[in-house]
Formats: C-alpha cells, structure tokens, sequence
C-alpha cells in the first residue's frame, strides 16, 4: 500500500476544531450516557461514573459527531450511537484494567483498585448491555451489524494481545493485527455508522471505516512509543508500564529484531518479567532509540496518519472535514 505523506501544520495541532465542531451534538451524548448509566443498583452508577467522568476526551464518539458533520448530516440518531461506541470503548476499558492488573487510568486510581476486580468486569458487562440496547433503539441492522462486529472484533484482539504477551519473538504483522482489532476496530466502526445514518453509499461508508482504521492504527502507536518517552504526569500512568507488563509492542518488536544475541537475550529476560526494573527499563530506552525503535515506530504512525487522511479526499472540503484532518495531526503529534 502506499500513501501521500501530508505535512504537518507548522503550529501544534488540537482535539480543539472537533470538539469546536461537535460541543452540541457532544452534550446531547452526555446526556443519554448520564441517562442509560444509571440503575438502582448503586454501585454500578457509581463505578461507571468514576471511568466516564475521569477526564477522557470522548475521542471516539466525537469522531461519530465529526464525520456525521462532514457528510451534513442533520438528524439525531447519531447522539444514541456515539454514546453506544462511548459505552462500549469503557467497558473494554474495565475489563482491560483488570487483565493487566492496572493503577492508574488517566491519572487516576483504576475502578479495580477501588472496587475490585468482580464488580469491575461486571459493570463492563453492564455497559455493553447498554450499547446493545441503544443500537438496537436506533433500528437499523446495518448499525447493528457494524458496532456488533467491532464488539466481537475488539475481544479477539485482546484475547490475541493476551496469547502474545511477554512472547518477545511476535512479529510486527501479527502486531498490527492486534492493534487493528484491540484499538482501530472501534475507531473504524465510530466512522463508519455516520455515514450509514446518513444515508450515503457504500463508498462513503468504506471510506470513514479507512479513516477510521487508520487513525486507530496510528494513534496505538503512538501510544506504544510514548510509553518509554513520555511520564507519569503526561500520560496519566507510569512510563514503562507496557515494559514491565511485559507488553510486546512495536518499538520491543523493532529492537528485539534488529538486536545482536545480547540485546536478544536482555530482550527475553525484560519481556519474561525476570529483569525488568527501573535499571532495566533505563537500558531498554536506550536501546530502543540505539536502534531507531522509537523514531520508527513514529514514522509507522504518520504512515497510518496520511492514509486516515487519504480516506477523506473525497468528502466537500468544509470545516469538518478540515478538524477530522487536525484529529489525524493532533493523534501523531500528542503528548498523551
């Protein structure tokens, strides 16, 4: 495959012109995701709440707003689906939180550590109930089928991400199918339904789901490189919390691959969860800039980045469209 490479705007690129965009439309989603949150059974408001209201940027639902926007779209369904795509998004969160045995989400205490870990997938099963209920509200199967396989999609992927953990030797190309499923399955979907409720052909519709896809696939990596160069305060986590998870992401790939039998050998030994201090995971940032891990697994997401922008070219040029474009720029240049 190939694709343009589009130069980044000289000034730092924001969420800012989407959520510009969307504000309304944004409120009238928080609204339902406040309503179908609730139940009398306290504690499920009350752990939901402490996860949707921890200061995410609704990044997955705004782009169901946004590409709503740039196709002109001037109905409502669209505000039920993006709180089902916010609903499902959180839910995975929880149950993810408790596979890797998570502190910190955002910067914040995870629902596991307050709760434990029962009550956290359960109320991760809660609101993918309610995701279900709200598509199935909207009455379009094609909605349906979309968000439905998406939620079958992410599952595999961190079910595939689980079978590789610590398993040093996984190859870039089953990465990428990990990070398609486990992170891009939901970016795509989010797209891809506005042009369904829009009513636009088949076309348009595969052309959001390639955005979609492409901008999810850039923005896992660069959350994968972030992991060794960013910190705690930015991220809203520990750095090196994939490292001593013993998550094989790209950058490991990358060096592991590229390393002599020593590197190999530390690389085993990092990943097993034998030798994978702050000592360690020192030496394993400067390996992974030693040996153009970090800068190409970057150079990996502005390729995704440019072809996330491609899938827009033939959508009206409009203020929409413009911030989809800037959401690309701001997913490839963020700090957290």
């Amino acid at each position: 495959m190939t694709a343009t490479v589009h130069p980044i705007r000289p000034e730092k690129p924001s969420l800012k012109p989407l959520m510009a965009l969307v504000a309304p439309g944004l409120n009238a989603v928080n609204r339902v995701i406040l309503d179908r949150m609730q139940s009398p059974v306290v504690l499920i408001p009350e752990l939901a709440g402490h996860l949707i209201a921890g200061g995410g940027k609704r990044m997955r639902p705004m782009l169901t707003l946004g590409c709503a926007a740039a196709l002109d779209y001037q109905g409502e369904r669209h505000h039920k689906l993006a709180a089902a795509v916010e609903f499902i998004h959180t839910a995975t969160l929880l149950h993810d939180d408790v596979v890797d045995g998570s502190d910190l989400r955002r910067g914040r205490a995870t629902a596991n550590t307050i709760w434990g870990n029962e009550a956290s997938v359960l109320v991760g099963d809660f609101l993918f109930s309610r995701a279900f209920e709200l598509m199935v509200e909207d009455g379009s199967l094609k909605v349906l089928k979309v968000l439905s396989n998406a939620s079958a999609v992410i599952a595999e992927g961190e079910v595939h991400q689980l079978t590789a953990q610590r398993v040093v030797e996984t190859s870039e190309d089953s990465y990428l199918q990990i990070i398609s499923a486990k992170t891009a399955a939901l970016f795509s979907a989010a797209c891809q339904i506005a042009a369904v409720v829009a009513e636009k052909d088949e076309a348009t519709e595969a052309n959001l789901e390639a955005y979609g896809r492409n901008l999810g696939i850039a923005f896992q990596l660069v959350d994968d490189a972030i992991d060794y160069v960013s910190d705690a305060e930015t991220m809203g986590k520990d750095i090196g919390d994939d490292f001593r998870d013993g998550k094989v992401t790209l950058p490991v790939i990358l060096a592991y691959a590229r390393g002599d039998d020593a590197a190999r050998k530390f690389w085993q030994r990092a990943m097993s969860g034998r030798a994978n201090g702050d000592a360690e995971l020192k030496d394993a940032i400067e390996r992974l800039h030693a040996t153009g891990a970090i800068a190409d697994t970057m150079a990996r997401a502005r390729l995704y980045g440019s072809r996330a922008i491609d899938s827009l070219a033939r959508l009206p040029q409009s203020a929409a469209r413009s911030a989809l474009v800037e959401t690309v720029e701001f997913a490839i240049q963020r700090a957290y």
